[in-house]
C-alpha cells in the first residue's frame, strides 16, 4: 500500500522517496528529455539525464529530488 506524508515546502514523501513541487512555468530546464548530450571545455562529449518521470498532484508537478 502506497504511503504519503506531506513536508515542508508543499514536498510529498511517497514511498520513501521525497518529490519537490513545481509549478507549470518553473519547471527545471532538464524536465521531460531523455538525455542530452554535452560537450565540456575540453572537448570531452557526456550525456546529462534528463527528468522523464513525474507526477501531477493539486496544481503541481512533482519530481524526485
Amino acid at each position: 500500500m502506497s504511503s504519503i506524508k506531506f513536508l515542508k515546502e508543499n514536498k510529498i514523501r511517497l514511498n520513501g522517496i521525497v518529490y519537490k513541487p513545481y509549478l507549470i512555468g518553473n519547471l527545471p530546464p532538464s524536465f521531460a528529455f531523455k538525455e542530452e548530450w554535452k560537450t565540456d571545455n575540453d572537448g570531452n562529449d557526456y550525456v546529462v539525464e534528463g527528468i522523464r518521470e513525474w507526477f501531477n498532484f493539486k496544481g503541481f508537478t512533482y519530481v524526485s529530488e
